[in-house]
């Protein structure tokens, strides 16, 4: 059976579709993550204050933060795919059937696999009925040797296992409040437990696998990662001491993450550097700023809100038998139909092969503002599949810093191909926020007094390391809050705060406010609020009289046509001329016609 096809459908620009992986700079790797949840009675009966100042148990703090990212997850990074595992329970639930580790799941769902709105419902509620299901039990016995930490970093190495660490990142988060898991055992025991279990770790982490500690910190007690955990996840010298205080802002940011959609700070893709013929360097591209935009259509079945599949089979219309690469049939090419199989139009968009090719260097100056089409994408070195880029990487960017060039390369996949701008740039240091003022060539100037009014005012109201990322989109923020209630039948819309609005609580700070009044007083002088409310009155007013100066009321007086403006157009002139504005139409033309006469 042959397919008609549009020759301009098949040979379309990607780049011209906004979703499009050159437009949007989609990251080539995806997420995998399992979030360890450690169910110890101690992560119960552990409690600390809220910011409403209610006790929490650390069990209640890991799940409210691993169900606000389930629900982030979904709008930053929907093609991720997670866990989440449970140990020290009592209750059993893995495919290599080791006690005291228990995998939640949903039906219709793989034990790993893309967030779904079952699987945050029913998470959301697990605290009501995790004592009598799944039950809290210390899983670390040493006279039966059972160690429930060392089998769930198994079981989450073994749920890891799908995908490729070339093209996904793994990481396992780990929830505890327990800094020394073998402390209370025999000398002997503890030390061949605690050997297994970084071994373990080990392991995972020389399958590309990376583990992030989460500890849950006690109000009177602190958490001494030195004790064990510094050897699982491997931290030594300033990354230890660097490591605590850190954590807090980690789990706030998992807890208070915005509904945006975001590009990870991680690799965004993998680009091999052709320098020369036999000469190739390793680079990671990271995405910079994106546009924000939501997300595309996805049709789901309205019963059971997964998404819809199409799938279609090619029948031979000779044979009736079911074609495994169907012929594609182009535009006719002289009068014959020309015929392509899915494979020879697949190999026909590959232009070539991927790779950054260089092609030479030119004088900086003949980069313009409006070469740039696209957004830009920073590259960085990286050793991990071919030894000495970095240092390669390192004398090519002193050398065009140097030389004042930039490299012109080509590159082109899938994609349409297309000449690409390499600009080295160098680290760039603020001056301290100095004011520099110079003044225009008519312009008043201003007084040193005035300057230094100025300069106060603008420290005191400098947003200090700011960044456009820091405000989140309303208009996406209410989308997504929209979509996020319509998935987890929710009856109340949640709150939308509007980050753009003006800061008012720090307006009306005393520095603030003091900073504005001593830049008015040196402005209008002593008069600063006469000055300022007859300004402004004053503009109003010739505004409002520029928007009378539309009609000649004289001409329309004298004609008889004052009936035919609106009650707004007549009340701009009596506006203008400082006028009563109160009554009818009819009062209102009468006044007008007297004060014309």
């Amino acid at each position: 059976m042959s397919m008609e096809l549009d020759p301009e459908d098949v040979f379309r620009d990607e780049d011209e579709d906004p979703e499009s992986q050159f437009f949007q700079e989609k990251e080539a790797s995806k997420e995998f993550v399992v979030y360890l949840i450690d169910s110890s009675p101690k992560m119960f009966s552990s409690t600390c204050p809220s910011e409403d100042e209610k006790q929490e148990s650390h069990f209640h703090i890991a799940v409210s933060c691993i169900a606000q990212s389930l629900k982030s997850h979904i709008i930053n990074r929907s093609n991720d795919e997670i866990a989440i595992c449970f140990f020290n329970t009592r209750e059993k639930k893995n495919l290599q059937d080791l006690n005291g580790v228990y995998v939640f799941n949903v039906p219709q769902r793989e034990c790993i696999d893309r967030p779904t709105a079952r699987l945050i419902k029913d998470f959301d509620l697990i605290e009501e009925s995790f004592i009598k299901d799944i039950g809290s039990q210390n899983g670390i016995v040493s006279d039966s040797r059972e160690n429930s930490l060392y089998s769930a970093l198994w079981v989450a190495q073994a749920l890891l296992r799908k995908g490729s660490s070339k093209t996904a990142d793994k990481r396992i988060f780990l929830f505890t409040n327990e800094d020394d898991p073998f402390g209370s055992m025999r000398i002997s025991v503890k030390e061949d437990m605690t050997r297994t279990t970084l071994q373990r770790a080990k392991d995972a982490q020389d399958l590309g696998i990376s583990i992030e500690l989460l500890p849950l910190i006690h109000h009177d007690k602190q958490f001494d990662i030195s004790l064990f955990y510094k050897d699982l996840i491997g931290l030594n010298g300033d990354e230890l001491t660097e490591f605590m205080p850190s954590v807090g802002q980690k789990l706030e940011d998992m807890k208070d993450q915005l509904k945006k959609r975001v590009l990870a700070k991680r690799i965004a893709k993998r680009i091999t550097f052709m320098i020369c013929d036999g000469v190739s360097i390793e680079l990671n591209g990271y995405a910079l700023l994106r546009p924000a935009t939501p997300g595309t259509i996805t049709w789901l079945d309205s019963t059971t809100n997964l998404p819809i599949k199409v799938e279609r089979s090619y029948v031979c219309a000779d044979t009736g038998a079911i074609m495994q690469e169907p012929i594609q049939r182009i535009q006719p090419y002289m009068n014959r139909d020309v015929m392509f199989t899915a494979v020879e139009l697949s190999e026909l968009k590959k232009i070539s092969t991927g790779h950054l090719r260089l092609l030479g260097f030119k004088p900086l100056s003949c980069l313009k503002d409006y070469h740039n089409m696209k957004p830009s994408t920073f590259l960085y070195p990286s050793d991990k599949e071919v030894i000495g880029s970095t240092r390669a990487f390192i004398g090519l960017h002193r050398s065009m810093i140097q030389l004042g060039r930039f490299a012109v390369a080509f590159y082109g996949g899938t994609t349409p191909p297309r000449l690409v701008a390499l600009v080295a740039q160098d680290e760039i240091e603020s001056d301290g926020g100095q004011l520099h003022s110079k003044p225009g060539v008519a312009a008043p100037r201003a007084s040193e007094d005035q300057l230094k009014k100025a300069s106060a005012l603008m420290r005191r109201l400098e947003l200090k390391d700011f960044s456009v990322c820091q405000f989140a989109n309303p208009a996406l923020q209410r989308h997504y809050a929209m979509l996020q209630a319509i998935a987890l039948d929710e009856n109340e819309l949640g709150e939308t705060r509007d980050e753009t609005l003006p800061d008012e609580g720090g307006m009306n700070r005393p520095g603030v406010v003091k900073a504005i009044e001593e830049f008015k007083e040196s402005i209008y002088g002593d008069d600063s609020e006469e000055e300022s409310d007859s300004g402004a009155k004053e503009k109003s007013r010739k505004r409002k009289a520029a928007d009378a100066g539309d009609y000649d009321f004289v001409e329309l007086a004298k004609t008889g046509k004052l009936k035919d403006l609106t009650v707004v157009e007549l009340k701009t002139y009596l506006t203008a001329n400082n006028l009563p504005l109160s009554g009818k139409k009819d009062a209102l033309i009468n006044r007008i016609l007297a004060h014309d006469s």
